[in-house]
């Protein structure tokens, strides 16, 4: 289930990245009742990149640590100190 998630962030992320205009003014319909008075200043596109390559990164860091894991995580293991 979590991969499913990093996953779908992931492509929102790459949509953010490739085409920023289009999220924006997706969510700024659903955030607004009237919608068309907004308008965004040319830094908010940016920022929606910035966002975009972020969300992606981790989205891509977490699946490869996932697909990497091995079966024993480290702090199970039991160690007898006597």
């Amino acid at each position: 289930m979590r991969n499913h998630l990093r996953l779908l962030i992931g492509l929102f992320g790459l949509v953010e990245l490739a085409a920023p205009r289009a999220v924006v003014r997706g969510v700024t319909r659903l955030a607004y009742r009237e919608s068309a008075d907004a308008e965004p200043r040319d830094w908010v596109y940016t920022a929606a990149r910035i966002e975009g390559a972020a969300l992606a990164t981790l989205a891509l860091v977490g699946l490869y640590r996932s697909a990497t894991a091995s079966g024993e995580p480290d702090d199970e293991r039991v160690t007898d100190e006597r």
